[in-house]
């Protein structure tokens, strides 16, 4: 099968859509199809070429679009980004009429709405429910496309505005595990990043906002100011974020009191990331609860997390509890630091419950691969 990926987005790019959309590519020409993934023209942000950053094979076609890229001062860059989306938009649509592909995918909806009108297998990957875009949504019905969303929580959102359910497929995000089950020890992992071997050390992966929402870190860091008299060895290490984000939440934990507890590492390449997680005595993923977190995410933590073989600790969501469950992760009430320590104090009092989950979670996450995700993507096309 030709599979021709559309991206309206920039690329290589830090986001984690990046990574979800090389992977999936990635995964699309292992299982034997033929792929080209096309963006438009952007300022590259990433200066690495663009399969050594994403640490892929090059097994699929990468190609970028002339696009005008402009930017203008103040709101009026508002207006810039929305004009440069509209008119790459139309670019990739006429690249789409001259190529000769079997399904045309993309994340994003009008490239997508366009592609109806001319191609008669097109896949939606939602990630999200945006109500502003109800015309492309009617569109979409209309046309009988496929719908990918990265949760049952998501897809029935869109069930709930019209769309048939024989025309939705659920598939959560996934992991490489060949990239994160790695074998390496605690201490040798501790060695690799410089982190001292004398702590219980609570991790955090991956950025520190979505869109402007928090992910919780403040919670995070009231529950390590309760903890920190009871556990004097206890600390957190945040491993990515912006330099602007790393500032702010330095400045925060300082105001919380607990700056001598928190390490922020930054950014790191992909590749250490594994040996990061193998670092952790326990990982963390505090998600304060509102729409986008409760019913549109799927994220890529989750996965590698599970994969890394070491304890997690997670909100009560929807989108969390549809991979995770008790048996395989300790799960608290969203935004609340007393629940998030006694789950914390809970794993590290208990070492054989913070074992048992840990293996569990490893066993579930075997049905989360990229691989399988594309296999089932391709099937549910088919």
């Amino acid at each position: 099968m030709r599979i021709l990926y559309i991206a309206n987005l920039r690329m290589p790019t830090e986001k984690a859509y990046g990574y979800q959309i090389a992977k999936m590519c990635e995964a699309f020409t292992l299982a034997r199809h033929q792929v080209e993934l096309v963006v438009p023209k952007r300022k590259r942000l990433v200066k690495e070429d663009f399969y050594t950053y994403y640490d892929i094979h090059k097994n699929f076609v990468f190609k970028i679009l002339p696009s005008p890229d402009f930017y203008w001062p103040g709101k009026l860059d508002r207006v810039a980004v929305i004009l440069k989306n509209l008119i790459s938009a139309v670019s990739l649509f006429f690249y789409i009429w001259d190529t000769n592909s079997d399904v045309v995918i993309s994340r994003d909806e009008l490239p997508i709405f366009l592609a109806s009108f001319i191609k008669s297998k097109v896949v939606f990957e939602a990630h999200k429910f945006s109500a502003s875009r109800k015309i492309f949504y009617a569109r979409l019905k209309r046309a009988r496309i496929k719908v990918i969303t990265i949760s049952q929580s998501l897809k029935n959102v869109f069930v709930d505005h019209g769309f048939r359910e024989s025309d939705i497929m659920v598939a959560h995000d996934g992991v490489d595990p060949v990239k994160f089950d790695i074998d390496i020890s605690r201490d040798d992992a501790r060695q690799r990043t410089g982190l001292p071997s004398d702590k219980i050390l609570l991790g955090y992966v991956g950025h520190l906002k979505t869109m402007g929402m928090d992910k919780g870190l403040d919670i995070l860091f009231w529950a390590v100011a309760i903890l920190q008299k009871e556990i004097t060895n206890l600390g957190l290490v945040i491993v990515g974020g912006s330099n602007a984000d790393i500032a702010d939440y330095q400045k925060l934990s300082i105001n919380i009191g607990v700056g001598d507890k928190v390490w922020f590492v930054g950014h790191q390449p992909r590749y250490l990331v594994p040996v990061f997680l193998k670092a952790f005595d326990i990982l963390v993923m505090p998600f304060p609860r509102n729409i986008h977190y409760d019913l549109y995410m799927s994220p890529l933590k989750l996965f590698e997390y599970m994969t890394s073989q070491r304890p997690i600790i997670a909100s009560k969501l929807k989108t969390i509890a549809e991979v995770l469950d008790e048996t395989c992760a300790i799960l608290v009430t969203p935004d609340d630091e007393r629940a998030l320590a006694d789950g914390i104090s809970k794993l590290i009092q208990n070492p054989q419950l913070a074992q048992s989950v840990s293996a569990r979670a490893y066993e579930r996450v075997k049905n989360f691969t990229w691989q399988k995700r594309a296999e089932k993507i391709i099937e549910f096309v088919k």
